[in-house]
Formats: structure tokens, C-alpha cells, sequence
């Protein structure tokens, strides 16, 4: 039996931001990949990084393994590790530089390998796997284990021969996604995620994906993995795995971490039909898109099924930079889907976006004014990020010098020209974050005002915060204005 180590490049401790959240997910992609190669006779093991402060501890898990094959896979599910950031890049590196110095056959897939293949191949990787790979694994190590020495062709590969790169064909997404056996997640040493959650948050997720791939054209998203395709696993082999996962990891909540969770018409209704069924209760937040939830029977299921919370790429308030962008989506709709959620008790969550070439300080003003009358549940405030694949990046590539990635997910810089400087950008994010907390002080005191009976210490507690919150905005609004200005 072959024996293979897998491990992710994911380091929390090197992304300060998530690290102080303390919310980790498992890397369900890889754990996707080691239920698949033990289904077929290997033995698999796992090197999580999650936890781990230093690549250097890598060889201790070789030494105790000995892996006949050292395979870096991560979570293409997480919107993290899509990010390619530079500090989890020269991990993986170094995590290749020491599993080769171990004798290990060194095999990397990734949203970053995909799209800078070379680089591993050239830092000790053997192989890179090119989008979607747990059957393109499977298929390279029963080739080597066969004493194959032509891979030309696996489909969806990248080695070097002869001192030359070659890059194979690419190979086909998966259709049936019920096909592959459920997550390996006993891998996983899961009390180390229970605590830091419970810790941080007071509850326990986990994640999940019900789909792959993205159908939508957004010009500035990469979808190295899984693409452009949609397919999906049938709402009976999602609820097993809940079941799984509640009987034998007692979760309190689940991320389906889908890029678009239930597009395939039906799937809502009838998930929320079988969890009924089954009499499962589950709690769950999901992303999806604000043309998908106009429709109030879609809302009406996710509310019944368990949905707390849902992440819409809501972007700009700015019809001109939607349409920039190839979005697909109106301002309106991203009114009436906020409406339809908080009507039936879903709480609406915006990925905001600023610094998309053509923003003028007007489109920037749209922006602000959307959250403060919307009034989202959170926001994500992010800059333009151009990565490879996309037409965006092709846009802005000539601006991009020795900076092509942040180093971590809260590094927020503008790495292309464009209105403004990114000291302005920067500040922009510290401002609107000030302004939107205000203004949900602001409508808690109105609701304290109008409804005193009801008041309580947290709402009581949201309420005086205006106090803080203004003025802190008024601070923040000044040094944006300085910066505009020089």
C-alpha cells in the first residue's frame, strides 16, 4: 500500500486577521482528495496546517509517516486560499524544498500552482496538478507506482523534462459529484477547531459544498479550480453528509461554502423538503447572488431549511461599476433581495468592492449611501484584486510591477493606478467600516426610542454606542478628505 501524506498551505497564524477572528474551517478540498486515494487503496494521512507556526514542523510528520508521496492540496473551496497570498506561497515552498530533501515524490494543486506552475515546479515540486485534481492524483500515482515514466498523457498536468516545462492538456471538471466518497474528515483533529471557535464565537461550524464551479462572468473573478461549469451533488447525498457530520462532529452550524449555493432550480425547495423529512435541524450560512433572491419562494425555503445568513457580492452601489465589472446584477435587485432576507428573518451580508478602475468619488458615494439605508448584517470591504485568468487582470497587468499579491488577507493594497492613491483606499475602508457601524447605532437608538419595552443590555448597549461611533466617523471622514485632497 502507498502511502501518502497530505497537507494544505493555509497557515492561520500567518493571516494576523483570521488568526485574531479565530473561525478556521477544515480544508475540505484536500480532505475531498484523501477520501478518494483511501477509497482506492492508498493510506492517507494529514499535515494540517491550520495550527501550525513554522513549515520546519513538516518534518517531523514525514519522519513519523513516511510518505511515499508528499502531496501540498488545498481547500479550492476557501475564498482564502484563491486569494494566492504571498506568505502561504513561500510555505508551500519551503514545505516542497524539505519533503523533496526527504525523498518524498512532491505533488502540489492549488489556485497559486495553477496559475504559477513554473514557480513550484522550480522550488521542488515534481508535479502540479492543473484545476480540478483529485482524479488527476489518483491517476499520476497509480502511473508512477506502475513504474510509468511518460506522463504526457495525464490530463491536467505540469512537470519539468529534460529541463523543459511541460504542460499537458487540461482535464474535464467532474459532472457527477456524487460519485466521490464523502470528506475524509476523521483526518482531521477536530478539537482544535471546536475550541478556537467556541473561544472566538461561542458556537461551532463547519463547512461543507453542495456545488462546484461558477457559472457567472464577473471579469475580475479567477476560477482556477473548479471554472466556469456548475455542477451539482443531489440534495440526498448533501443531507448524509449532515448527518455525518452532526452525529459524529456534534456541529452547531454549517458555512456552505459554495461559490453559488443553489442555482440549480429545485435544490433550495427540495433540501429544505428532505431536512424536514429527516426532521434535521441545521444552521447554515451560504453566498449567493442578488438576482437569485428576488424570488420569494427561494427566500421562503432557505428560511424554513435553516439559512442565518447570506453573503451577496453586492459590490458597488453603482450601476456604471456593475456593469463594469459584468456583474449581471442591478442595484435594485440588491435592494429587493435585502428586503425579501430580512422579511423572512435572513440576514444579509455585502462583499463590497472599491478601487474597480472607472470609480469615481460619485460611484464610491452610491456605495456608502446602499449600506447606510440597506443596513447589512456585516460587509466585506475589500480593493480590486487582479488575478491571473481574468479579463480584469489583463486591464491592469501592465501596472503591476514586483507586487502581483497581498502577503495577507487584511493587506488590502491597491496594486494597479487608479483614481486615487492607496493610501486613499486603505483609508476608505477604515471609513466606511466607522460609517456603517454608526449608522446601525444610529437605528438601534431609533428602535429604543420607539419601542423602549422591548430594550434589552445588548440593544441598549448597541444604542449608546453612537457615541462612540460618530464621532470616530467624523474623525475618519477628515483624514479621507485630507487625503482626496492632496
Amino acid at each position: 500500500m502507498k502511502n501518502i501524506l497530505f497537507t494544505h498551505s493555509y497557515f492561520l497564524q500567518f493571516d494576523p486577521k483570521q488568526w485574531r477572528t479565530g473561525q478556521p474551517y477544515p480544508p475540505l478540498g484536500t480532505l475531498y482528495a484523501a477520501a478518494l486515494m483511501r477509497e482506492n487503496g492508498y493510506k492517507a494521512s494529514l499535515f494540517d496546517t491550520m495550527f501550525i507556526s513554522d513549515p520546519e514542523e513538516v518534518k517531523t510528520a514525514i519522519t513519523k509517516n513516511k510518505p511515499d508521496f508528499f502531496v501540498i492540496y488545498d481547500d479550492g473551496f476557501n475564498y482564502l486560499t484563491k486569494m494566492c497570498l504571498t506568505n502561504m506561497r513561500e510555505a508551500a515552498f519551503r514545505m516542497c524544498k524539505i519533503a523533496k530533501a526527504e525523498g518524498c515524490t512532491v505533488i502540489v494543486s492549488s489556485s497559486d500552482s495553477t496559475d504559477r506552475y513554473s514557480a513550484y515546479l522550480n522550488e521542488g515540486a515534481d508535479f502540479v496538478i492543473i484545476g480540478e485534481a483529485e482524479h488527476t492524483l489518483l491517476e499520476l500515482t497509480n502511473h508512477i507506482e506502475g513504474a510509468g515514466t511518460n506522463y504526457s498523457d495525464i490530463k491536467g498536468l505540469a512537470y519539468i523534462k529534460n529541463g523543459e516545462i511541460v504542460k499537458t492538456p487540461g482535464r474535464p471538471v467532474l459532472k457527477d459529484l456524487d460519485s466521490l466518497p464523502l470528506p475524509a474528515w476523521d483526518l482531521v483533529d477536530m478539537e482544535q477547531y471546536r475550541q478556537m471557535w467556541m473561544a472566538h464565537a461561542g458556537y461551532f461550524s463547519l463547512n461543507m459544498s453542495t456545488t462546484r464551479g461558477c457559472p457567472f462572468k464577473c471579469n475580475w473573478c479567477a476560477k482556477p479550480i473548479y471554472g466556469n461549469r456548475y455542477n451539482s451533488r443531489s440534495p440526498e447525498n448533501v443531507i448524509a453528509e449532515i448527518k455525518l457530520l452532526k452525529e459524529n462532529y456534534h456541529m452547531d452550524h454549517i458555512w456552505f461554502c459554495d461559490d453559488i449555493f443553489g442555482l440549480k432550480p429545485g435544490f433550495v425547495v427540495e433540501l429544505a423538503q428532505l431536512l424536514q423529512k429527516e426532521k434535521l435541524q441545521i444552521r447554515f450560512k451560504i453566498q449567493s447572488r442578488a438576482d437569485l433572491l428576488v424570488n420569494e419562494e427561494t427566500v421562503k425555503a432557505l428560511a424554513v431549511s435553516g439559512c442565518e445568513n447570506v453573503w451577496i457580492g453586492a459590490e458597488s452601489g453603482s450601476q456604471k461599476i456593475l456593469d463594469a465589472m459584468d456583474k449581471g446584477i442591478t442595484v435594485g435587485q440588491i435592494r429587493e433581495a435585502t428586503r425579501l432576507m430580512k422579511e423572512h428573518g435572513i440576514k444579509p451580508s455585502f462583499f463590497i468592492q472599491f478601487g474597480y478602475p472607472g470609480e469615481l468619488k460619485d460611484d464610491i458615494e452610491l456605495t456608502i449611501n446602499m449600506i447606510n439605508e440597506l443596513l447589512p448584517f456585516e460587509i466585506g470591504i475589500s480593493v480590486s484584486y487582479p488575478l491571473p485568468g481574468t479579463s480584469f487582470y489583463e486591464k491592469v497587468k501592465a501596472d503591476l510591477k514586483k507586487k502581483t499579491n497581498w502577503t495577507d488577507s487584511d493587506e488590502m493594497a491597491l496594486m494597479f493606478c487608479n483614481t486615487f492613491p492607496p493610501s486613499y483606499y486603505k483609508q476608505l475602508h477604515r471609513y466606511v467600516h466607522q460609517n456603517y457601524h454608526k449608522h446601525l447605532a444610529k437605528n438601534s437608538l431609533d428602535k429604543l426610542i420607539s419601542d423602549p419595552m422591548h430594550a434589552n443590555f445588548k440593544s441598549l448597549k448597541k444604542a449608546l454606542s453612537v457615541c462612540y461611533h460618530a464621532p470616530a466617523t467624523f474623525i475618519e471622514k477628515l483624514k479621507l478628505r485630507q487625503l482626496e485632497e492632496a
